[in-house]
């Protein structure tokens, strides 16, 4: 996994509920990659958070891969891939709000990777309560991300980044599920729109850092 530029106060997200066996179908506007309508105010910062949030797509879906393949050896790979991408964001988290807060999303983002894996796990199982109590978890962590992202930035409203992160878990969801059934077109949909909202999760946290921080972010 490439190494991002130490752009300060990349922030994470995540969550949600969509179509598989135990999700509600969620739909996507917009399944091809988000392009900006004007120029950001922090354009490295956009970039890099676009990267990271690009790595954590790419990451879990090279997991969920590995275990519809049943390779494990792939599968521990990929797992490694996702703690790297969380720890580069909890790392530039710190780098803004300080080492607290840091640790404080490393371990948010750990509480979403658990759900991402515990969902994916399932589908491969076809464990249909184990990927509902995943879910569960994944609405919950989703809570308490949009609590200390809005705590840390008035420019993230609560309610406005679980929306995004409610997407973004639908998205993962709806992933797992096609690919644990071996659908490629509706796996290739889902991913489009899944990169898609990635950008736009991206865009609207870097915007949120650019207001609170604008020497930092520019």
């Amino acid at each position: 996994m490439k190494t991002l530029p130490a752009l300060a106060g990349v922030f994470a997200l995540a969550i949600a509920f969509t179509a598989a066996p135990w999700c509600a179908t969620t739909s996507e506007a917009a399944p091809t990659r988000a392009a900006a309508t004007t120029a950001p105010a922090a354009p490295k910062l956009h970039a890099a958070m676009r990267g990271l949030w690009q790595g954590h797509a790419a990451t879990t879906r090279d997991y969920a891969n590995a275990v519809k393949a049943g390779d494990d050896a792939a599968a521990n790979k990929a797992a490694d891939a996702v703690v790297a991408n969380a720890r580069q964001i909890a790392d530039a988290v710190g780098g803004f709000y300080g080492d607290a807060a840091g640790k404080q999303m490393l371990e948010l983002l750990a509480g979403h990777w658990g759900g991402v894996k515990a969902l994916t796990d399932a589908g491969k199982a076809g464990d249909n309560a184990a990927g509902a109590k995943a879910m569960q978890d994944l609405t919950a962590n989703a809570d308490a991300i949009a609590k200390f992202l809005s705590g840390a930035n008035p420019n993230l409203p609560e309610s406005a980044v679980k929306n995004l992160l409610v997407t973004h878990a639908g998205h993962h969801a709806q992933l797992v599920g096609d690919l644990m059934k071996g659908d490629t077109a509706a796996a290739a949909k889902t991913w489009s729109a899944m990169q898609a909202h990635m950008d736009t999760i991206a865009d609207a946290l870097a915007g949120g850092i650019a207001k609170q921080f604008p020497a930092k972010a520019s």
